[in-house]
């Protein structure tokens, strides 16, 4: 597993080396096989592409010569650690690693529980339809579980005034590092920020009618049921300023095995809060009465 770099407070440059996957050292190696010398293609899951010169001890990219890597696995990003290629993951009390999807934008797994639906379409595309409910032009966003990035990407892409973004977790933090999908708050021109805290308390440090559009995607209940509280909501209609829109992720879990209708509940606790709040796509759409 790849060891991890020091975290500092904000988020640190993407890492430039290249990604490569069992598929890309195939075809590279193929290529080689056939006596060329030049392999076109992306070695940073498709955010751009270039040409990799190919040799019998490795490989070159930007400038770079790297050894062929041994055996790899399907389904498993490997990044270069200064010796050798190993896999995008870490082990810190739960197994979390990048994986690589059919789109080029990768998700994530832990405890090999993917956490980003990837079925139908790139985990980004899926981010920009729910960011497009919020309508974020011009406004200030709060994003209160920023994972891999890709709703705060999408909000800058459309053109947010600022976004505030939270995750808890370290090791998700590490991952956007290496994810060049990930955006960079320190090539945002100074709209995106990005804190390493729990948002169900650094919530209650912000400002009241502090933020336009806020987008919540928690983990599962059973992981963190306070962002699903109606006191963590209390927390939302407060830092939100009326006519404010709200997009909450809550797929649709237990509802085969319990009947369970958390999208239901979600809406009800929303509507006690302070909301008028609907069911759109896989959660709920929201706005501060």
């Amino acid at each position: 597993m790849l060891a991890p770099p020091p975290l500092p407070p904000a988020l640190v440059d993407h890492a430039p080396g290249p990604l490569l996957t069992l598929d890309l050292l195939d075809a590279m190696r193929a290529a080689l096989a056939r006596g060329e010398r030049v392999w076109p293609g992306s070695l940073d899951l498709g955010r751009s592409h270039g040409e990799a010169s190919l040799a019998d001890e490795g490989f070159g990219w930007r400038g770079m010569r790297y050894p062929w890597p041994g055996s790899l696995r399907p389904r498993t990003l490997y990044a270069f650690d200064g010796e050798a290629f190993v896999p995008v993951s870490r082990y810190a009390g739960k197994l979390i690693k990048l994986v690589p999807t059919e789109w080029g934008v990768p998700t994530f797994e832990i405890d090999g529980i993917k956490m980003l639906p990837t079925a139908k379409e790139s985990p980004l595309a899926d981010a920009r339809r729910k960011v497009a409910l919020v309508q974020p032009l011009g406004k200030r966003v709060l994003d209160t579980c920023g994972g891999l990035g890709y709703f705060a990407a999408c909000c800058l892409d459309a053109g947010a005034a600022a976004i505030a973004s939270f995750e808890k977790n370290e090791d998700v933090l590490w991952l956007r590092t290496l994810n060049p999908w990930s955006p960079d708050p320190a090539a945002s021109g100074g709209r995106l920020s990005l804190a390493h805290a729990d948002v169900a308390q650094a919530i209650t440090t912000l400002p009241d009618a502090s933020f336009d559009v806020a987008l919540h995607d928690p983990p599962r209940f059973g992981i963190a049921g306070e962002l699903y509280a109606r006191s963590f909501y209390d927390q939302l209609a407060r830092v939100l300023r009326p006519g404010a829109r709200l997009f909450h992720y809550t797929g649709s879990p237990n509802k085969l095995t319990s009947g369970r209708d958390v999208p239901g509940e979600v809406a009800r606790r929303l509507a006690a809060a302070g909301f008028r709040a609907e069911r759109a796509l896989d959660g709920v759409l929201a706005i501060r009465r």
